[in-house]
């Protein structure tokens, strides 16, 4: 004999959030704090890396003091190196042993790897606390700080541990591109390219016209303020698009993994010495190269694509120390994986996505399928 009950607990949840673009937005961020952007919060824990902390994070410290909230700084060494679980532990710690609880707020300053750490901290931390993201970087502009998705990486795969976690709002701010590397800020020009590839054919001209605008062919930062601003709304409006359709990623924000299938593998295998925009480019010109093989763009399209992360500075060819069987091996990581088959999403031309029976966005490739390609493009 057995007893059974039903436990109720279906409910309507808002987790829309504003984003913000502009220049200096610690100013607006503690406006926001004062009118309660955030509820029942006692004091703040702001969460960064090691370089962050010298440029931005110490001052948004000190402006939270001088406006009289609770806050301290946590940071952790830069880079998608330290984006593991044992950094995520080493902060928590540090959270409860400075009397942190249910009643803070996480706040992430930094770039892609500080948002995704910070985010599924505050996922998780006293089963889930409020989050807000500044983003510093393109490529957290572009693509870490904002839709929720948060993670950490370990040995095995990269981002397969995390949790979906909205923050309350995302602050993205232009001048803070101007400390960036050079290298780091063409990174974040790859997600901008996949974004363009996805969805917006006329933000794809734009940049193929425009490129020169943000970062020279001799590799200087040029960051002209429209461009910018036109690359930051493009990237948000294009990617909160898909976000706000499908959330959990069940299956049309799959879309936004273009490029990833290969990429997260080359991002892993290179020990992340490629940085992630770097692989997640050689990652579309695989994927462009495989779609034209398959018949789904033109074989000017694919030169387009190559061409433009080209003239990005971004690299497109998989490095010779990285083999086909290394490669696709790392490929069985990758999150949309059924059945033990690696999936691709695929573009359809330049500003539109391949939908596969029954609507899906991702497909499987066959191992033999991949492995001519790849001998093919590295010939």
């Amino acid at each position: 004999m057995s007893t059974n009950f039903r436990v109720g607990l279906q409910k309507v949840v808002d987790h829309s959030y504003d984003i913000e673009i502009g220049e200096g937005l610690f100013g607006t961020l503690i406006e926001d704090l004062k009118r309660g952007i955030v509820e029942n919060v006692s004091k703040f824990a702001i969460i960064t890396d090691s370089k962050v902390e010298a440029l931005y994070g110490q001052a948004l410290l000190e402006q939270l003091l001088q406006n009289d909230f609770q806050a301290e700084l946590f940071s952790f060494p830069a880079g998608e190196k330290s984006k593991t679980r044992e950094t995520k532990a080493q902060l928590e710690d540090r959270l409860l042993s400075r009397s942190y609880g249910r009643d803070c707020c996480i706040l992430a300053i930094g770039g892609g790897a500080v948002t995704d750490m910070a985010g599924f901290l505050a996922g998780t931390f006293g089963r889930g606390v409020p989050s807000l993201n500044y983003a510093t970087t393109l490529l957290a502009a572009a693509d870490a700080s904002i839709g929720g998705k948060t993670g950490v990486n370990t040995p095995v795969a990269t981002n397969l541990i995390g949790v979906f976690h909205q923050p309350k709002k995302v602050y993205i701010d232009l001048a803070t591109w101007r400390t960036l590397p050079v290298r780091e800020l063409r990174s974040g020009l790859a997600e901008t390219i996949k974004h363009a590839c996805i969805a917006d054919a006329e933000f794809f001209e734009f940049l193929e016209q425009n490129m020169e605008r943000v970062v020279s062919s001799e590799g200087n930062l040029v960051l002209d303020r429209e461009v910018c601003e036109q690359i930051a709304f493009h990237n948000c409006e294009i990617k909160y698009s898909v976000v706000e359709k499908d959330e959990l990623e069940s299956n049309l924000r799959q879309i936004l993994n273009l490029g990833h299938t290969a990429g997260r593998a080359l991002e892993a295998l290179s020990g992340y010495e490629l940085l992630h925009g770097e692989a997640i480019a050689i990652g579309l010109a695989v994927q462009v190269q495989l779609a034209e093989q398959l018949g789904y763009v033109s074989a000017d399209q694919t030169q387009r694509v190559i061409a433009l992360l080209k003239k990005a500075g971004l690299p497109t060819e998989i490095p010779a120390t990285i083999t086909n069987r290394m490669l696709i091996d790392k490929m069985y990581t990758d999150k949309k994986v059924r059945k033990g088959r690696i999936r691709f999403v695929f573009q359809a031309g330049i500003g539109a996505m391949k939908s596969f029976e029954g609507g899906a966005y991702s497909t499987p490739v066959e191992e033999q399928v991949l492995s001519e390609l790849l001998n093919k493009i590295r010939s």
